[in-house]
């Protein structure tokens, strides 16, 4: 096996820090406090080609790998968590299925601006009713001559303020079993009927856009339908297995920066005449710390070189998400503990982290959830 990096994800990494120190971690304080999305820093990501990366160069990408992409992410959340899980999003929920599933045409007119950053991508999948339990949907799209018309909510749905089409799953009819068939829409943002609100007051991620949406009576062409018209909860399970790397990566990002800030605190601050970092009890803790978040970015980097491989990756990415957004929940809190009452202050950044940490163990499947997958995939 071999873990060293290719050159051109060095050169990746590289790229992506130095951009993530000068636009995004100077500002992600003032971000979180006002709840205000980065949107020029997107378009700068976008310029860079970040908002393509895992996609060919003729759909307007850059024709990275998703191995190449974690690397992005990590260091994007490491920065900044709500820049972070916007930019996870938009490229795994809101471009991937495009990729995966969508006609030449629909590529053509709908992923490439993504990838090209003109636009941010978003994915309505979660509803007040339907979160975990998504075959539960709500949401129905009737056939209606040359057009679906869509009439229902989704919650939670990240980007679709700055969006120009949403991706909408919705129930289409009923299968031999009697289970709801869910199918995946383009709903162009201007559609008549299509209201999005973006009012949501979080406990972290605040420079993330998160929205609601409301669909009453929305029309759009049948040709509008993304991939298998029977195959949509598949469709979308698959999008989430490739969701929850990102999220993993997310999590390291997050959990590495609060780490890096423990250990520089540890090695500053002096209690009974020397540093913390000279107390076993810190000494145990940032060991603890750098052993997981090394574990996690390895479970990451696994999932997303099996994804690259097209070898089986769910049971893998349920791994890397589970454990990556729980480790990240765990640093950040040991940060803040090392960093004493200063780390419940928010000039040090470390409880922004914790705060934007704890949504990972949510978004895209909750632990529990991510339990459940990998107990299926155990045959249980």
């Amino acid at each position: 096996m071999n873990f060293e990096w290719t050159k051109e994800q060095k050169i990746v990494k590289e790229m992506v820090r130095d951009f993530a120190r000068r636009e995004i971690e100077p500002n992600a304080e003032r971000w979180d406090k006002d709840s205000i999305f980065p949107e020029k820093v997107f378009k700068k990501m976008g310029e860079l080609g970040l908002l393509g990366l895992p996609f060919p160069e003729e759909y307007g990408g850059v024709g990275g790998d998703t191995v190449t992409y974690a690397i992005a992410v990590e260091e994007i959340g490491r920065a900044c968590g709500g820049t972070g899980l916007s930019y996870a999003a938009a490229v795994s929920l809101g471009a991937s299925p495009l990729f995966y599933f969508g006609t030449e045409q629909q590529k053509q007119e709908y992923l490439v601006p993504l990838a090209r950053g003109e636009s941010l991508g978003s994915f309505g999948l979660t509803e007040p009713n339907a979160g975990s339990d998504a075959g539960g949907t709500k949401t129905t799209a009737m056939l209606d001559g040359e057009y679906y018309v869509i009439n229902g909510e989704k919650c939670w749905i990240t980007n679709a303020g700055y969006a120009k089409c949403v991706i909408v799953t919705a129930k289409t009819g009923m299968d031999d079993r009697g289970k709801n068939i869910i199918s995946a829409f383009i709903v162009p943002t201007g559609t008549e009927g299509f209201q999005i609100r973006c009012n949501y007051e979080k406990m972290g991620v605040r420079a993330s856009n998160t929205c609601e949406l409301v669909l009453e009576n929305v029309k759009v062409p049948k040709e509008n339908i993304l991939g298998d018209p029977t195959k949509g909860f598949k469709q979308f399970l698959y999008t989430l297995d490739g969701g929850r790397i990102s999220i993993g990566a997310l999590g390291i990002g997050i959990a590495q920066a609060a780490f890096d800030k423990a250990l520089a605190y540890a090695k500053e601050r002096k209690q009974f005449g020397k540093t913390i970092s000279n107390f076993q009890a810190i000494q145990f803790k940032l060991a603890d710390m750098a052993m997981e978040i090394e574990l996690a970015r390895n479970m990451v980097l696994k999932a997303a070189w099996l994804k690259d491989q097209k070898k089986p990756f769910s049971k893998e990415a349920a791994f890397a998400k589970l454990f990556a957004s729980e480790t990240a929940t765990r640093v950040c809190n040991h940060s803040l503990q090392i960093h004493g009452g200063y780390g419940y202050m928010k000039e040090y950044g470390v409880e922004r982290m914790l705060r934007d940490a704890k949504l990972l163990e949510i978004g895209e499947g909750t632990s529990e959830i991510q339990r459940l997958v990998i107990a299926r995939q155990l045959g249980c």
